[in-house]
């Protein structure tokens, strides 16, 4: 088991759990020369807006890939790694479904923050501690380069939300702020945290990028027939009877370790060449 009885409970409790070191060193390497890809091909875009919800910022940028598991083989084995299906097992419960991934990224010092929300108040399943999020550091993450908040304790209340005039797409709600907790970690380190489970980012106001790669996870009881439906794809069985490896979705097993081997290859034949 990937977590301790004592992370199961604080998830459970407090609605987040943190896991620092979840990647190691290696792991973070494959991710990042990917991301790095996902810049240079432009793959990102900027969801922050003129505080209209329309006019895209020219001076605060929030970048966001949405969905990702088609454009790359690394990040589409992210769930599959062993210890990634043994912490949302321990969390969520059998069987597993995952629902989305994405990444956003704060460029250095142009870096917007993402405002209050709670992901049930999109998702809207009965029980919000029957889905989690798994938010995954690719560079260290911290207070001054906007990294992730939480509200402990608040999980199990809905929310009300409204339209965010500060992005194209997102809406957001305003808890109380005097109890939010700062989730500082390492690249590698994740933080878990259920659907009801308010959360916010601030601005990176530092001279680095700063990026989360953010997967979520369902128990199979709470979903709707929609996310059930053929095609399979981009929401592939994590546990239970229908889980394959990717096999059924994907045509092919995914191997978390090989595709970590595969990139970090590529990256070394790269700089060889030049």
């Amino acid at each position: 088991m990937s977590l301790s009885p004592e992370q199961v409970n604080e998830f459970k409790q407090h609605g987040y759990t943190l896991a620092p070191g979840f990647f190691d060193e290696r792991e973070v390497r494959a991710l990042r020369s990917e991301l790095e890809r996902f810049v240079r091909e432009g793959l990102l875009r900027n969801v922050a807006t003129d505080s209209d919800g329309k006019t895209h910022s020219k001076t605060r940028i929030n970048l966001q890939i949405c969905p990702i598991w088609s454009k790359s083989r690394v990040f589409r084995a992210v769930p599959f790694a062993r210890k990634s299906v043994e912490a949302v097992r321990a969390l969520i419960g059998d069987p597993v479904v995952q629902q989305l991934d994405q990444i956003f990224l704060k460029p250095a010092r142009s870096g917007a923050p993402t405002n209050w929300h709670q992901d049930n108040s999109c998702f809207k399943i009965a029980n919000p501690l029957k889905g989690t999020a798994m938010w995954i550091a690719l560079h260290d993450a911290h207070e001054a380069n906007g990294t992730m908040r939480f509200v402990p304790g608040s999980h199990l209340t809905a929310l009300e939300h409204r339209r965010d005039p500060d992005s194209d797409h997102h809406i957001r709600c305003w808890p109380d702020e005097s109890k939010a907790v700062l989730c500082e970690l390492k690249a590698g380190g994740v933080a878990f945290f259920c659907y009801g489970t308010p959360h916010a980012t601030g601005p990176n106001r530092t001279d680095k990028d700063r990026a989360g790669l953010a997967l979520h996870f369902l128990n199979v009881d709470q979903a709707g027939p929609e996310l059930l439906a053929e095609p399979r794809d981009c929401r592939p069985y994590i546990t239970g009877p229908k889980a394959s490896d990717g096999l059924n979705e994907y045509g092919e097993e995914i191997d978390w370790e090989q595709e970590v081997d595969g990139i970090l290859g590529q990256s070394v034949a790269s700089t060889a060449a030049h």
